[in-house]
């Protein structure tokens, strides 16, 4: 049965340096996948080296299936980490591999072999037992770096950036299969990666990282809809979204937002929340609508992406606010209807 993992108040600081993480507290469920994003150097894979105990932290607990493991070496920890670089021995064949983990832990032979042909059909390289590393593609490399940790059947799977190395198409098919993998072995996963499609494809829920802190974590549609700040904000969805600095001010007409010499309506439920002064206005791309009169923007640059098309706009008189500016949070709905004009 899975269990679930827990980070309790984590921080660690490097002797003399600055906090590779400092503050986390984050729980994934048994069976649950939680995939940890963020920009590089975010402390992403900090947080799984924590978990697997090749880092210990300087403040807070870890816990796998309500045991506290902080204290533990890694070998007695339970977690199986696949890493961003494969770390297949070159000089054994993929069903040594596979039987490496096993072997080390001294399974009889007989089972060693049922489970390494267990989980080569599960994957899909039977075919390849007896093949050596160097022969094989990415994908195929990939495929077998992944059956090795779920050959030891662990408590939880630790995923660095598996599919960094992976050219876009072949990083699509196998993003597909590992998504069918996770869903049907139900094992706890922490899975750490840059890419945000990765992540909310993979992740019944999303934490984002951002300069070692924990911003927010959630379903992904809830991040996407609700962030919780403007880095969240302008990290998830392609384009992010739109931060503009606006005035709230209260007249005649009502409530209204003031920015580049236009006078915008609020969403109706954010609208009697808001006070007068200045604000963060957040609206995602797909709000913004053409119209014969309204908010003028400039035309900057005009990108064809096939499916879609995207349009950089200028705002004359609007200020762009930075999405690494810390704790500036957003209102409770922060996407609004906004009609631009070209």
């Amino acid at each position: 049965m899975a269990a679930g993992v827990e980070l309790q108040g984590v921080s660690l600081r490097y002797p003399g340096g600055p906090f590779g993480v400092r503050g986390i507290s984050l729980a994934a469920a048994p069976g649950e996948v939680v995939a940890v994003v963020g920009p590089s150097g975010s402390g992403k894979s900090t947080l799984l080296r924590l978990v697997a105990g090749l880092e210990r932290p300087t403040e807070g607990r870890v816990r796998i299936g309500g045991r506290d493991v902080t204290d533990l070496p890694p070998g007695e920890r339970d977690v199986a980490m696949v890493f961003q670089g494969y770390a297949l021995y070159p000089h054994l064949t993929v069903a040594g591999n596979l039987a490496f983990p096993l072997r080390m832990r001294r399974v009889p032979r007989r089972e060693r072999r049922r489970r390494v042909a267990a989980v080569a059909a599960m994957l899909g390289i039977t075919e390849l037992l007896p093949r050596r590393p160097a022969t094989l593609s990415g994908g195929q490399r990939q495929r077998v770096a992944i059956g090795r940790a779920v050959v030891r059947e662990p408590a939880c799977f630790l995923l660095d950036e598996p599919l960094s190395n992976l050219d876009a198409r072949l990083r699509e098919r196998i993003r597909g299969e590992l998504a069918r993998l996770l869903a049907r072995l139900a094992t706890t996963t922490l899975y750490v990666t840059h890419d945000q499609v990765e992540a909310v494809a993979l992740g019944h829920r999303v934490a984002v990282v951002c300069a070692g802190r924990l911003r927010q974590v959630g379903p992904p549609e809830a991040l996407y809809r609700r962030p919780a700040d403007c880095f969240v904000a302008a990290f998830l969805g392609s384009p992010g979204m739109n931060l503009v600095r606006a005035q709230v001010e209260r007249g005649a007409e009502g409530v209204g937002l003031a920015l580049g010499g236009a006078r915008l309506a609020p969403p109706p439920g954010l609208a009697p929340r808001l006070r007068p002064g200045p604000v963060v206005l957040g609206f995602r791309p797909e709000a913004a609508r053409p119209a014969a009169t309204g908010l003028r923007a400039v035309v900057a640059a005009v990108e064809p992406l096939g499916h879609e098309t995207v349009a950089r706009l200028v705002l004359p008189g609007v200020a762009p606010v930075d999405p690494e500016a810390p704790e500036r949070r957003l209102p409770g709905e922060a996407a609004a209807a906004i009609r631009l004009a070209a």
